[in-house]
């Protein structure tokens, strides 16, 4: 496993912010606000957690590809699995790998639904699928204690993911 990039203690402050619009409110709330853009028809809907994955599925939205470590929190969760179509991979806690790059890459270009199984942390892949997904594809993500975050994928969206991987610590294999 090939670490490429690494949060340093600035970034992951920086990162508790939302990198997208927060949608503040309760499930039922915030997965209306799904229903809505899911009329839109993105390219690709990529959730990025469990519990939003688990909501979106709860609430008949499928992401085309969600990103969950079958965790909540850091508190184990039951998994949530919606299609045979996986891809496991290697992520620690506060770093990008290689690993998932390719993973998300690829699961860019199925056309049927795909989960990807982390080992370790999710969180940062966030800023790989904005980077990586096509233009106004949608990536969601939790925002504990307050909803979800929405990102439309725009060339704006990913030259803020190109500037925040910059200022990580590069490299490192594992």
């Amino acid at each position: 496993m090939s670490v490429i990039y690494t949060i340093t203690p600035e970034l992951r402050n920086k990162f508790k912010d939302p990198f997208g619009l927060l949608i503040k409110g309760t499930f039922n709330q915030t997965m209306a606000k799904m229903h809505e853009i899911k009329t839109q028809n993105p390219p690709k809907i990529i959730a990025v957690g469990d519990i939003v994955t688990k909501n979106l599925q709860e609430h008949k939205i499928s992401p085309d590809i969600s990103i969950i470590d079958n965790q909540n929190m850091r508190k184990k969760v039951q998994p949530v699995n919606y299609t045979s179509n996986i891809i496991r991979v290697e992520n620690p806690q506060g770093t990008i790998t290689k690993e998932s790059i390719k993973a998300i890459k690829k699961a860019l270009k199925e056309k049927t639904p795909i989960q990807i199984i982390v080992n370790g942390e999710e969180d940062l892949l966030v800023l790989i699928a904005v980077l990586y997904a096509s233009e106004n594809s949608v990536v969601v993500y939790g925002q504990p204690h307050e909803g979800i975050v929405l990102i439309k994928v725009s060339a704006e969206k990913k030259t803020e993911a190109t500037e925040f991987l910059k200022a990580m610590k590069k490299g490192s294999k594992s």
